[in-house]
This record gives C-alpha cells, sequence and structure tokens, in this order.
C-alpha cells in the first residue's frame, strides 16, 4: 500500500520543551519531523499535534509550533484514549502518519490505538525517538507486529507526490536536499 496525500494526515506526538532534549538524537528527530511537516503542508496534508500534560512537559517545540494547524490536549499516553480525540482528527483520512516521543511509549500506544480505531497507523521511525536507541527499536517491532506500516519520512514524502511532475516536486526537492 502506498500513501496518498488526499487520505493523509500527519500527527506529531509530544515534541515538547522538556522531552526533547532527552531524546536520542533529538536534534536530527526534530529536524527530519520538522521537514515532513514542511513538505506535508506543501501538499495539503494537515499537520496536527498532541501535547501530553503540557503543565510539566511545555508546549510543543519550535519550529514544529508554528507549522502545526491544530493542537490536541491529553493526559494518557495514548491519544486514542483521550475522549474526543478521534472527533478532533481531519474528517474523512484514514491514513494517519504519526512522529514524535516517545517512540516506545506515547507515540507506539497512539499508533496501536489508531489501528484498533480502523485508521491506517503508519509509524515515521526517523520522526520519532525515545531516550534510549532500544526502546526506539522495540517500538518499531511492537507497531509493525500490530498492523502498523513502518515509513522514513523520505517514503513519505515521495509517496505523497506520486510523480516527479508534481506541481510541488521541486518546493519539496528542496526540503529533502
Amino acid at each position: 500500500m502506498l500513501l496518498h496525500a488526499s487520505d493523509s494526515t500527519f500527527l506529531i506526538v509530544d515534541m515538547q520543551g522538556r522531552l526533547m532534549p532527552v531524546i536520542h538524537d533529538g536534534e536530527a528527530v526534530l529536524n527530519t519531523a520538522h521537514k515532513l511537516a514542511q513538505a506535508a503542508r506543501l501538499l495539503d496534508v494537515p499537520v496536527i499535534a498532541t501535547e501530553h500534560h503540557s503543565k510539566m512537559l511545555g508546549v510543543t517545540v519550535e519550529p514544529l509550533r508554528e507549522i502545526v494547524q491544530s493542537t490536541f490536549q491529553k493526559m494518557h499516553f495514548s491519544s486514542a484514549r483521550e475522549p474526543g480525540f478521534e472527533a478532533w482528527l481531519p474528517a474523512a483520512r484514514k491514513t494517519i502518519l504519526v512522529a514524535g516521543c516517545e517512540a516506545h511509549i506515547c507515540v507506539l500506544q497512539t499508533v496501536i490505538g489508531l489501528a484498533d480505531m480502523g485508521y491506517n497507523a503508519v509509524l515515521v521511525s526517523d520522526a520519532a525517538g525515545s531516550r534510549k536507541p532500544s526502546d526506539h527499536h522495540a517500538a518499531l517491532r511492537r507497531a509493525r507486529a500490530h498492523g502498523a506500516e513502518i515509513v522514513t519520512s523520505e517514503m513519505a514524502i515521495f509517496e505523497w507526490m506520486e510523480t516527479c511532475e508534481h506541481q510541488r516536486f521541486r518546493d519539496v526537492l528542496r526540503l529533502v536536499k
């Protein structure tokens, strides 16, 4: 199954001020999520985010905060368990690409919850992070075992565009290079 921009939403989970500094390769994870968010906006894919207990963990970090179109506050580790979450998701889009932190906690539980709700849950491996690499790897294995697709940010970007003749190809290509 290939991704289609018209059916996709990009969900950034809990990339917040007090959490990002402790994430392994956190700067690379943040840069990748930002690149994917920029591409998503160019390709008309909604970019949304969650914030877990923002009084304790802070708000979504820059430069993501300025590109996110809507933010959902939560206390559950799985966004899918939070009342109102499904109604908050963009309507008529059944593929949710998930990035964020921590991969083995809130990202994984959200991905599993989305799959259980009937969404095509896609974990973006290079835009998700954990404090320890071993937890990140375990999250990818478990997400796959629960039916989630595992992609990289560039897989998503080029699948969304479908062709080098896409009207935004050159703009998106600048982000990738």
